[in-house]
């Protein structure tokens, strides 16, 4: 029994590479996977194309607008050849060995159509199983009947994923999708009732992601009032086929009911002056297809508010609704005042203390100085990063935007000449972030920073991701100690968030599912590195004092995560294999303590403040999973990865992506292959690894980004990255 899955996808970058790995991941003869890009406006396309030139059973269609869920599955089932047919949502994922099973019952029992378990994903607290044991548990009836022998079948949820259908049933009951939403309706009804064999597989095949953004679930719309059309649509089909389905028109008209009172009236679905057409709607939605043998309403308030809709009761059955709001309102009072003061006002920083954080709500109270932007940096340890490159555009391209570095008091020294600061904890720190249009950082402001009306939050981020960051950590043990409701509540904050490159785009969606622009326009920290020449490099060598002629290589690993430690590495050996020009520079991690030691030949560079003149200086860069890879390519100079504990490294910390399958040069897996490699000169030789790297993760670096994101954020104009087909290369 051949499988086709047929995949639209649309706004769905960041959870597609997972939806696609589930099911190509699996290995089951005769399967075909149909992807349909509904012309989506993201990255959608360019990730089904790169796996379609990998795994030759992924068709992709590109439509050439946006024709909606339902269509865009029919453009797919258009193209399908498989025996079966399974819908998957592309934010969603199969289970594992699920293809396989499916396909063994498929063969062993030839139902026409095959419901499959599944599990409820949550952004925070993993999965749940559904309910539908329990539903075939009261739903008595031989397994592979029709749901005349079992009519409890209908009682399980609408959702077209969840189903396996012959193609043959398909084209005996000319059943397609029509547009709009909750178009699963009119799809899953007559299906089930046409369908002779109905087999019920009660092992989790699907995963249903439950999102925070994006869902229409969670959308105010009017087009939440398709679902009357689609009932009505639902209806016609099933009438069409005859007294057949007579006997249970009740259940399906129970159903309907069932579903179309999540909307009727709600407020968090549909405009104010949609609420009142939904309920009438409603109400002669009941009348026209009421069972000859009439209806028992259930009882409680279910049953109340079904009488009240019949009864086309509006004003009682609005009234009902406030009561129902005001009660919910007041058992959430009740609950956070029996938890106590903590709870209303928790103290989340110990370091923040009542009256700091009084006076910082006092502020509050205060005018936003609109001209006024905090930046701050890798939890105030200076000025640097894209906050730094941000800064400086800003004073050329919006100088009436004053900006304020916010520091640690142990950083001030270090500060350059003349730098607007305020020192973390003082009376002017909790000004600044209380009264301050513009908060700008590249990790997160703390807890008790909330987001007033008029502030504009920036989220620059420091990095390309490599290691899992966001929600993705959860998975791992090195986020085991982590809120990630806390988390999500600081993300929350954010208007805008920086991305580096498509790939950065895709995983911030997932691991930051929140409200927030993202502006595509490159890393601001990088545009010093892309304008640079041979100038600017022979700048940077002289403040660290090497020749021009000397060969430097720059060593900097990532932080590892405890109980891990960096991997053996020799200074010295490494500075040796270089030659007799060779030079060493080694730059530990912020978090880390590691000692690496110096010689005449090897120089410990953590302390210099400014990583740039680092790569500009270097030659060739030796790192691990650190984004400095990322950075140093935009130079377009050899770089090596040293990566001994890499296995280690993911079962600890987690990866979002292969840095060795996408390695931009060599590869050393332990220190004497490190060795060897850099006295035998194979570092230079990878010029094409190169490219390809640069090409994915570097094509928005072309010394604007910071300009880009001032005139986004400061002065309020439409920018877009440079769509840079193609990056040269250097000799």
């Amino acid at each position: 029994m051949s499988i086709s899955v047929v995949l639209p996808a649309y706004r769905v970058q960041g959870y597609l590479r997972e939806c696609l790995d589930s099911i190509l991941g699996q290995q089951v003869a005769g399967l075909e996977v149909i992807a349909v890009d509904d012309a989506s406006p993201d990255h959608c396309g360019d990730i089904l194309d790169s796996y379609a030139a990998r795994d030759r059973r992924l068709k992709v269609l590109h439509l050439p607008q946006n024709v909606g869920l339902g269509r865009a599955r029919n453009a797919g089932l258009a193209h399908a050849t498989g025996d079966h047919v399974w819908f998957v949502d592309s934010d969603d994922a199969l289970a594992p060995g699920a293809l396989p099973l499916v396909a063994e019952v498929l063969r062993d029992r030839r139902p026409e159509v095959l419901l499959v378990d599944f599990e409820r994903s949550y952004p925070i607290g993993g999965s749940r199983r559904s309910g539908l044991r329990r539903r075939l548990a009261a739903a008595p009836g031989p397994n592979g009947a029709d749901v005349l022998a079992r009519p409890g079948l209908l009682r399980t949820i609408h959702t077209v994923w969840n189903k396996i259908v012959s193609r043959e049933l398909l084209e005996r009951l000319d059943l397609s999708f029509a547009p709009g939403w909750y178009e699963d309706v009119s799809w899953t009804y007559p299906l089930l009732l046409g369908a002779r064999r109905i087999t019920a597989l009660e092992e989790v095949c699907y995963s249903y992601r439950q999102r925070r953004q994006g869902a229409i679930t969670h959308t105010r719309d009017p087009r939440h009032m398709d679902v009357f059309d689609h009932w009505d649509r639902a209806w016609d089909l099933i009438d069409a086929q005859g007294e057949r389905v007579e006997p249970v028109r009740p259940v399906v008209f129970e159903q309907m009911i069932r579903h179309c009172m999540q909307t009727v009236g709600n407020e968090q679905r549909l405009p104010g002056h949609l609420r009142r057409a939904s309920f009438l709607r409603a109400a002669d939605m009941f009348d026209r297809h009421l069972p000859p043998g009439g209806f028992t309403p259930p009882q409680g308030k279910d049953g109340l508010r079904y009488r009240l809709v019949a009864a086309r009761a509006w004003h009682a059955y609005a009234a009902l609704r406030t009561c129902y709001r005001v009660e919910r309102r007041a058992a959430r009072t009740a609950s956070a005042a029996a938890a106590g003061w903590r709870k209303v006002f928790p103290p989340r920083r110990p370091q923040v203390g009542l009256l700091d954080r009084a006076y910082y709500r006092l502020q509050t109270l205060l005018p936003v100085r609109e001209h006024l932007a905090a930046y701050a940096a890798y939890w105030y340890r200076g000025v640097s990063c894209n906050p730094a490159a941000i800064h400086a555009r800003a004073r050329a391209v919006a100088p009436h935007v004053h900006g304020v570095w916010v520091v640690r008091p142990e950083s001030v020294a270090a500060l350059p000449p003349g730098t607007p600061h305020v020192v973390e904890g003082s009376p002017a720190y909790y000004r600044l972030l209380a009264r301050a249009k513009y908060l700008v950082n590249n990790v997160n402001f703390p807890d008790f920073v909330r987001k007033r009306r008029g502030q504009v939050h920036l989220q620059t981020h420091h990095g390309t991701p490599v290691k899992t960051m966001g929600l993705d950590e959860q998975h791992y043990p090195a986020g085991e100690k982590h809120n990630f409701r806390s988390l999500l509540r600081r993300s929350d904050r954010w208007d805008f968030s920086v991305s580096a490159n498509p790939f950065s785009t895709q995983v911030w969606e997932r691991a930051y599912p929140c409200p927030y622009e993202v502006l595509e326009t490159g890393y601001p920290r990088n545009d010093r590195l892309a304008q640079a020449g041979e100038q600017e490099r022979a700048a940077a060598r002289a403040v660290l004092g090497l020749g021009p002629d000397e060969t430097v290589a720059l060593y900097l690993p990532t932080f590892r995560p405890r109980p891990m430690t960096l991997p053996r590495f020799d200074p010295g050996a490494v500075a040796a294999a270089l030659g007799p020009a060779g030079r060493l520079l080694v730059r530990g991690h912020y978090l880390a303590q590691d000692v690496f030691g110096a010689g005449d030949r090897v120089r410990d560079v953590s302390a210099h403040p400014v990583v740039e003149d680092l790569y500009l200086a270097a030659d060739l860069l030796i790192s691990d999973y650190s984004s400095a890879i990322f950075d140093f390519a935009v130079l377009d100079r050899p770089i090596v990865l040293y990566v001994p504990d890499w296995a280690d490294y993911r079962a600890q910390r987690g990866a979002v992506l292969d840095i060795v399958a996408h390695a931009p040069g060599p590869v050393a897996s332990g220190l004497p292959e490190l060795v060897e490699l850099l006295g035998g000169g194979g570092w230079r030789d990878e010029p094409a690894r190169r490219a390809a790297f640069r090409e994915t993760f570097c094509s928005w670096d072309d010394g604007h980004a910071a300009e880009r994101v001032v005139r986004r954020v400061f002065l309020g104009e439409s920018v877009q990255a440079p769509r840079l087909s193609r990056i040269s290369t250097s000799s």
